[in-house]
């Protein structure tokens, strides 16, 4: 039985590229190593470094307790900018559930 290939579009490439990157230099920056950082982040070292590789296979779980680590930021240059716009996309979805729930039970009238 033969897998199906998972294409992975030039822009998803570049962005996991990227992120590698930022993971390696913020590590190298902070005079890291390789076992400090999988060691700290709960990895394997095969693992840290396919991340940082850019690795499109790795889990987005495991890229972004490294990239917590070593301090790159994700979704936002500010350490409350992830809580602030978590906080705010959660209220979004709830009205969001509420409108589909409150169409879902309206009841149409076809009465022409």
């Amino acid at each position: 039985m033969s897998q199906r290939k998972k294409t992975v579009s030039r822009e998803a490439k570049e962005a996991i590229e990227l992120l590698g990157l930022m993971i390696r230099s913020a590590r190298l920056e902070r005079n890291m190593t390789t076992n400090d950082l999988a060691s700290r982040a709960g990895v394997s070292r095969p693992l840290l470094a396919r991340v940082e590789n850019g690795d499109s296979k790795v889990g987005i779980g495991s890229v972004f307790e490294i990239a917590a680590v070593v301090g790159v930021p994700l979704l936002g240059d500010q350490p409350n900018d992830v809580s602030n716009a978590l906080s705010a996309e959660r209220r979004y979805q709830s009205v969001l559930r509420q409108r589909a729930f409150q169409a879902q039970n309206r009841k149409v009238d076809d009465d022409f």
